[in-house]
């Protein structure tokens, strides 16, 4: 698998997440007991998977490779992709904070939890797209086959310490049973 295969195959689950925090917002929203505790396994995941770990393999393998190869990171599309990675943890912190006042009962949490949802939502949607239809090519075009053998494996040691062994799966198994939870497509 080329390894920006596996960072696709990776943001088809992020996707997958996205459809179901629309779900979950809306269930905190209609005060549904559940719902807290789905939004904390989001976040977590948001956090985790997302951040730590697939941004990890952007941010310390893929960009480094595309910069040695003469892609750019000021003024390029690296420099586009790190700014939203930043965006995207500024709305998920953000969540979080939503979170712990809904447990609080401060007023106002639930507004403040949809508003950076909905934000999160659509950065990442367009991030992933971005990715997918022209960094990712471009990386496929100018990346030799051995240095992309070379970035799978340190993707695989950047999901491995970063998350650790089965971590990777669970997360997996949680967006599963959400989505058969909320009948999320």
């Amino acid at each position: 698998m080329k390894a920006t295969q596996e960072l696709v195959t990776e943001h088809d689950a992020v996707l997958l997440a996205l459809r179901i925090l629309e779900k979950v917002e809306a269930a905190v929203a209609a005060n549904r007991e559940e719902a807290p505790e789905h939004l904390g396994q989001l976040v977590e995941f948001f956090r985790v998977f997302v951040d730590h770990c697939h941004h990890g393999k952007e941010e310390e393998a893929l960009f480094p490779e595309l910069e040695r190869r003469g892609i750019p990171r000021d003024g390029g599309p690296i420099g586009v992709m790190l700014m939203e990675h930043g965006l995207g943890r500024e709305r998920v912190a953000g969540m979080a904070a939503g979170l712990d006042e809904l447990r609080k009962g401060v007023p106002g949490a639930v507004a403040a939890i949809r508003a950076h949802a909905a934000a999160y939502r659509d950065i990442l949607r367009s991030h992933i797209h971005k990715e997918n239809s022209v960094l990712f090519p471009m990386a496929d075009r100018v990346v030799p086959a051995d240095a992309a053998d070379a970035l799978a494996a340190k993707f695989e040691a950047i999901e491995r310490d970063r998350i650790g062994a089965g971590r990777h799966e669970a997360f997996h198994a949680m967006l599963s049973a959400l989505k058969g939870y909320y009948g999320t497509a």
